[in-house]
């Protein structure tokens, strides 16, 4: 199973060149039993904020270890298939996206669907009132998270204007130029700074983990320093607005699961290896010491302003069963509902329908590519990726149902609008330069089309065949068609006709020399 890879091999090959020059010894890193974590914080790491669990209220503990608890026993919890280095694997952690409605946030190639917590404006109708009640103590959780944001940035920036006499932007981004306090643009200034930092905070999505580490039969080892166990290896986390914080709420405890063998845990010198940690670093940066933050149940962490693009985290494994909830401002100017709907009516403006025979309004080359790349589009980023996970998201709720139908419905048109132009090109009437130039647009994305169809039919993964189908992320992740399956999953072989109706017209216009004429 194939998506649009976007494996960036240059970053493995900084991790390579950093293993290499390391080779056998193992970096520094401290702890908070170490006498220079302090100074390493404040010098390195300022942008790390931890809230520890007796300063967030009871209130809001009860609520969300509760909800977190009851999500995990109706088993809403499911671990993705995301693709890494270009293959396909399955993550340790178990997931699930709640926020917005009709958000959705992309990582490792896996487009997650959120599943909404109550809005205002929303209907949302739960499969249990309990899981109502869970999401909405994540909503409260994050609209905590998001004050207790703002109040830190805030307290940041007004160290700085006490410490230097102007104002920043946010927290410690581009200055604003120098400025005296005392001077009167001083508090429009202070407006605009607590704007952009409440956009840079105003969580649109919470990502729910979970873990039971003595039931994972291999987790990896720490390489750079040391440290023990990963649950999540190194990253910056992906798809978020520059700049945003992303804040984490860690609940372990010890009655969510059976005790580990506390015999046969490994001494992992610097860190507790019993505790859960989060593990950062300077990005490829073999110089400074990293830390490792332990993390009680109901501690909570900031990572503020650019800590997530200078600097790595990875998150180490303790002993016990471990919820998080992690809330972030996910980069969705192409991620939400409004978004693709306004992208299928841009390309249905070029279709003129009738009950008999429907036509294109337009057969200009921009009007065909733009409508090709929404019909991609619709089919490989929204439909197939939400199908691939099949009825994950019916456990909690069947409002994403209602949306993809509408979806589905405008990919049937792209389809038609798809062959009413193959039509076109075929009319004797049509001049070479013209079907010249529909076909040079065309070609490349119906080769891709087919190319991902075929990826996406593909066989299973055998990291998947040895799993209960009711496990897999895909209950219809089969190449057998079904009429219970979206018609999409149809299209064994339909699109190879459409293609060969393209292609048999390229060799008729120009006889063995068209891929070189136009250079593909």
């Amino acid at each position: 199973m194939k998506r649009f890879s976007k494996y960036d091999k240059a970053k493995e090959t900084k991790r390579q060149k950093l293993l290499k020059e390391i080779e056998n010894r193992k970096l520094p890193y401290l702890t908070p039993k170490d006498v220079q974590f302090e100074q390493l914080s404040k010098a390195k790491y300022p942008k790390l904020y931890l809230r520890q669990a007796s300063c967030v209220p009871q209130e809001i503990h009860q609520k969300v270890q509760q909800g977190l608890t009851t999500l995990r026993d109706y088993k809403c919890f499911a671990q993705d298939l995301v693709q890494i280095k270009g293959k396909d694997v399955l993550t340790p952690m178990s997931r699930l996206l709640v926020g917005d409605p009709g958000y959705t946030y992309r990582y490792l190639d896996t487009r997650l669907f959120a599943i909404p917590w109550p809005s205002h404006g929303f209907e949302v109708k739960y499969s249990s009132d309990e899981i109502g009640k869970a999401c909405q103590a994540i909503k409260d959780l994050n609209e905590y998270l998001h004050v207790e944001a703002m109040k830190i940035l805030l307290d940041h920036c007004s160290a700085e204007v006490k410490e230097n006499g102007f104002v920043e932007k946010a927290t410690t981004s581009t200055f604003v130029e120098s400025e005296s306090v005392e001077d009167g643009t001083y508090h429009n200034k202070q407006s605009n700074v607590s704007a952009v930092l409440k956009d840079r905070t105003s969580f649109n999505v919470a990502l729910l983990n979970y873990m039971d580490p003595p039931r994972m039969k291999y987790l990896k080892e720490e390489p750079y320093f040391g440290m023990g166990k990963m649950a999540v290896s190194w990253h910056h986390d992906e798809n978020l607005v520059e700049r945003s914080t992303v804040a984490v709420y860690s609940y372990s405890c010890d009655d969510l699961g059976p005790a580990a063998d506390e015999s046969n845990k490994k001494s992992i010198e610097g860190r507790d290896p019993a505790l859960w940690h989060v593990g950062l670093k300077i990005a490829w940066d073999i110089a400074t010491p990293g830390l490792a933050l332990p993390l009680h149940p109901g501690d909570c962490y900031f990572m503020l302003d650019d800590l997530n693009m200078t600097h790595q985290h990875c998150v180490l494994s303790g002993m016990r069963p471990r919820f998080s909830s992690t809330h972030r401002v996910a980069e969705c100017s192409s991620g939400t509902l409004d978004y693709i709907f306004g992208r299928c009516e841009v390309a249905m403006k070029n279709l003129q329908k009738d009950p008999v025979l429907s036509s294109l309004i337009s057969l200009e080359p921009a009007f065909v590519r733009q409508t090709e790349e929404i019909h991609n589009e619709v089919e490989f980023e929204w439909l197939r990726q939400f199908w691939f996970q099949g009825k994950r998201s019916a456990k909690e709720s069947d409002w994403w149902f209602g949306p993809m139908a509408v979806l589905e419905n405008s990919w049937r048109e792209m389809e038609q609008m798809t062959k009413l132009l193959l039509r076109e090109i075929n009319k004797v009437e049509w001049s070479l330069e013209k079907k010249h130039q529909i076909i040079r647009c065309l070609l490349p994305l119906l080769e891709e089309r087919q190319e991902l169809r075929k990826s996406w039919m593909g066989e299973q993964p055998q990291l998947l065949q040895s799993r209960h189908i009711t496990e897999v992320p895909h209950p219809w992740y089969h190449s057998s068609v079904s009429p219970d399956l979206p018609i999409f999953y149809q299209l064994m072989s339909s699109q190879n006709v459409v293609l060969t109706g393209v292609i048999k017209t390229l060799i008729c216009l120009y006889p063995l020399t068209w891929k070189k004429l136009f250079h593909f």
